[in-house]
């Protein structure tokens, strides 16, 4: 029997009225988006039409952005999926939540109970924050270390797959008869003692439908490969080209070979832009529009920030200045390469730079009609450059909807691409499996 002809994975990445920095400006945007539940409502049953494997909602705790420049301000993501999961039948629902700013019981009971609420949807965009803004909403001067911070991580999601496992699946005897509702040899105190957390458990939360959420991670750092090889399943990441892409993925999926995972248990999704026209033209029209409208000083902040310097008025017709290697950043260290890359490989100034950033903050961005678009997803999805992408529409919802209906159909055709789900929880749309438990099969000695 042949075996099934591979399948591309979507996810829908919402950003408030869109990734460009200046949708907002567009007369038909939603000025209150970000904390308006209805309008997130529409774009999940949008996205779920398109059968998309998940969406999926970025987040950190500090105000994100620049509120005099650009709307501000997002409700909390672990909230808002539940809400969500009510008004959605089939698709995931990802968020992220930091490892530098909370505890592992306290966010395994949050995304267990999410996964029971949906039915087994739910994925988590395992992030470690960088900023001074977030360090010092925690009683913190600077942002931890880089390595530090992932470091924590690491043992973070150590001691969360601890917790999901600590109730085995068989714990039930529900007698009421004889008064036992549990084997006491199926629910376990972990008692993990490490370096960054002292955890007694278990958690109070039962096996949920997919045992441990999806594991997402969007860092392409060393430290962040590294990471992502060990526990990820779906990796976010920003490439700019093909090649790019290609070094990224077999660099990624050998590390995970190394570490005795199946590479096919890792999915690689680029960012992908797509600003859509009914022509080529069109296309340009529209994202020169979007051009016209960013305001230089929020995009000379933004850049400040993934660079770790400050870029001044003074210099948006120049060259980048010389900025140093990478591993002096603490901060977005994957991002300030690709940004550097992309100056130095283009020639831009910095005004140059700062429009080829204002649609997706260094992910590729792509203007084309719906064919050129499915073109260019076919082509990285078949050179060994993605398992997907993870779609960024500039504009909400009305790139998300052009998607839908004119490139989806288009991928469908091509056989690249489900026309309904046949699974029921977001493992199963990504093709895997759920995780075996680390007390049934020994790898835990038992209490």
């Amino acid at each position: 029997m042949p075996s099934p002809k591979r399948q591309l994975h979507l996810n829908a990445f919402l950003m408030t009225v869109g990734h460009h920095e200046a949708a907002w400006r567009l007369p038909q945007s939603n000025l209150t988006a970000g904390w308006d539940f209805h309008h997130y409502k529409r774009l999940a049953q949008l996205a779920e039409r398109g059968t998309f494997d998940s969406i999926f909602f970025a987040d950190g705790p500090s105000l994100q952005g620049d509120p005099v420049h650009r709307p501000a301000g997002l409700l909390d993501p672990t909230v808002l999926l539940p809400a969500l999961a009510g008004v959605t039948e089939r698709i995931g629902l990802v968020a992220t939540a930091s490892t530098t700013y909370n505890e592992p019981y306290n966010l395994a009971r949050k995304f267990a109970s999410i996964d029971h609420i949906s039915g087994g949807r739910v994925g988590w965009n395992i992030v470690t924050t960088a900023g001074a803004e977030a360090a010092q909403n925690f009683g913190l001067d600077e942002t931890p270390a880089h390595r530090e911070r992932y470091a924590r991580a690491t043992e973070f999601v150590e001691v969360a797959r601890k917790l999901w496992d600590s109730w085995e699946d068989d714990f039930l005897v529900g007698d009421k008869a004889s008064g036992q509702f549990a084997r006491a040899d199926k629910i376990h105190r972990i008692n993990h003692q490490g370096r960054y957390f002292r955890v007694a458990g278990p958690l109070n939360v039962p096996p949920s439908p997919q045992r441990h959420p999806l594991l997402v991670q969007a860092g392409s750092s060393d430290d962040g490969r590294a990471f992502a090889a060990r526990f990820a399943e779906a990796v976010f990441t920003a490439q700019q080209t093909l090649q790019d892409g290609q070094a990224f993925y077999a660099d990624l999926k050998q590390q995970a070979v190394q570490l005795g995972r199946d590479p096919n248990s890792l999915k690689i999704l680029p960012g992908l832009v797509p600003v859509i026209g009914s022509t080529e033209a069109e296309a340009r029209a529209r994202e020169d529009e979007l051009t016209r409208l960013q305001v230089p000083a929020y995009g000379l902040r933004q850049l400040s920030q993934f660079l770790g310097r400050e870029i001044t008025e003074e210099q948006l017709d120049r060259p980048l200045p010389d900025l140093g290697p990478v591993s002096r950043v603490e901060g977005h260290q994957s991002r300030f390469a690709l940004i550097v890359e992309l100056g130095r490989r283009d020639k831009l100034t910095v005004r140059e730079l700062l429009g080829r950033l204002g649609g997706g903050r260094g992910h590729r961005t792509f203007a084309g009609t719906p064919e050129q678009i499915a073109n260019t997803i076919e082509e990285w999805f078949t050179s060994g450059a993605a398992d997907g992408f993870n779609v960024m529409a500039p504009v909400l919802p009305d790139a998300l909807t052009l998607f839908v209906d004119e490139v989806v159909p288009l991928l469908r055709k091509r056989g690249l691409f489900r026309s309904e789900y046949t699974g029921h929880t977001l493992r199963e749309h990504y093709g895997l499996l759920r995780p075996e438990n680390q007390y049934t099969h020994g790898a835990v000695a038992a209490e």
